[in-house]
């Protein structure tokens, strides 16, 4: 967006924390950044707002604009759906029109008053990468002998904290017969993420664990991957790639998640042996376990290896799980036939097209 013309007031990814103890720890900065960013709509005043994800802020944001008059377009849902149901109140008064991008999620808003539509996942339409297995081993040293992995840790530091070092232990444990991808995302710093590999490693030998820069091309040609939950995970799905999800943050957050996560009606989902419910998306989407999740204790070395395994050799696991992300990729995809992105443009010219009554613009719930 930022190359598009986008005056950048507040850079999202350095407000962006994860978990309810990280968050509390960065509130003062996190205010400060919000309070900059009123003060630039009031000065500016936008025709209409495109909020995107990011809820702890938007949410405070499309409370400003609404006192404005401004109209509010918000694409990519909060997962209100998942915890903090509360916040619903705050999407029927202050958003003009929700675009979502997973399919139940239209279905939740629709049956709670909210103008709803569910245009498609962004992600489900891209084409894949062609770079060759050949050119992509040129290009990053690799064997192409061997079978590679690909590990995900996360696109936000200390999520890569937390989950890198049993990624790497578990590549340590596999052996010489593989060869690791680790997709540094844009988010991050490679060279830090070097060096947290480079601690871990002197600790205990490892080869063959290569920093790439691209994540769809990594999942492309690895084998199988590891993956912390997040978007990646859907990135694997549409792609076709095999994975099992991985996460662990503070106990605490865990703790609390674990107690506050509940799934309405539209999602239909299990607790685990566990008593977890499930957390990757793709699992969500497909209504069923299709994927296997090693979350906080239950993320270790030896577990991923005993999951990944299976899906490295042609058994039906393997078989049973790629016809599985294929149907999640055909559930992500807009009925219509119409790009995501072109539907929230049509969306923000028809909230433009609407006429302000006296005493000014409303924008009600359900238009």
């Amino acid at each position: 967006m930022e190359q598009a013309g986008q005056d950048r007031i507040v850079r999202a990814e350095d407000v962006a924390h994860m978990g309810i103890t990280e968050v509390i720890r960065h509130a003062p900065y996190i205010y400060g950044k919000f309070r900059r960013l009123v003060a630039s709509i009031k000065k500016r005043r936008p025709d209409v707002a495109i909020l995107i994800d990011f809820p702890d802020v938007n949410f405070r944001l499309a409370r400003e604009l609404k006192k404005l008059d401004i109209p509010v377009l918000y694409f990519v849902s909060p997962q209100l759906w998942a915890w903090k149901r509360k916040r619903l109140r705050w999407v029927q008064e202050r958003v003009s029109r929700m675009m979502v991008i997973f399919p139940f999620e239209e279905s939740f808003y629709r049956a709670r008053g909210v103008d709803a539509r569910f245009v498609g996942h962004p992600l489900a339409e891209l084409p894949l990468p062609d770079i060759t297995r050949e050119r992509f081993a040129a290009e990053h040293d690799l064997d192409p002998t061997k079978q590679w992995i690909a590990l995900l840790p996360g696109s936000r530091w200390k999520e890569v904290v937390a989950n890198l070092p049993v990624m790497a232990e578990s590549a340590a444990n596999m052996g010489a017969a593989y060869e690791f991808l680790i997709p540094v995302a844009s988010t991050l710093d490679s060279g830090k993420v070097g060096d947290l590999l480079r601690q871990w490693t002197d600790r205990r030998p490892a080869s063959g664990i290569h920093l790439v820069p691209d994540a769809r091309e990594a999942l492309r040609h690895a084998r199988a991957s590891i993956i912390a939950s997040g978007t990646a995970t859907v990135q694997a799905a549409v792609i076709g790639n095999p994975f099992l999800v991985v996460y662990k943050v503070s106990p605490l957050t865990f703790k609390l998640a674990k107690r506050l996560i509940r799934y309405p009606s539209e999602i239909p989902a299990q607790e685990d042996a566990h008593g977890n419910l499930p957390i990757a998306m793709v699992n969500l989407v497909a209504g069923r376990r299709i994927v296997p999740e090693l979350i906080q204790q239950h993320f270790t070395a030896a577990n991923v290896a005993t999951a990944l395994r299976p899906l490295l050799t042609e058994s039906p696991q393997r078989t049973q799980m790629i016809a599985d992300l294929a149907e999640v990729r055909r559930l992500l995809q807009p009925a219509s036939g119409t790009s995501p992105i072109t539907q929230v443009c049509d969306a923000v010219e028809a909230l433009l097209a609407l006429p302000a009554p006296k005493g000014g613009r409303i924008f009600p719930a359900r238009v």
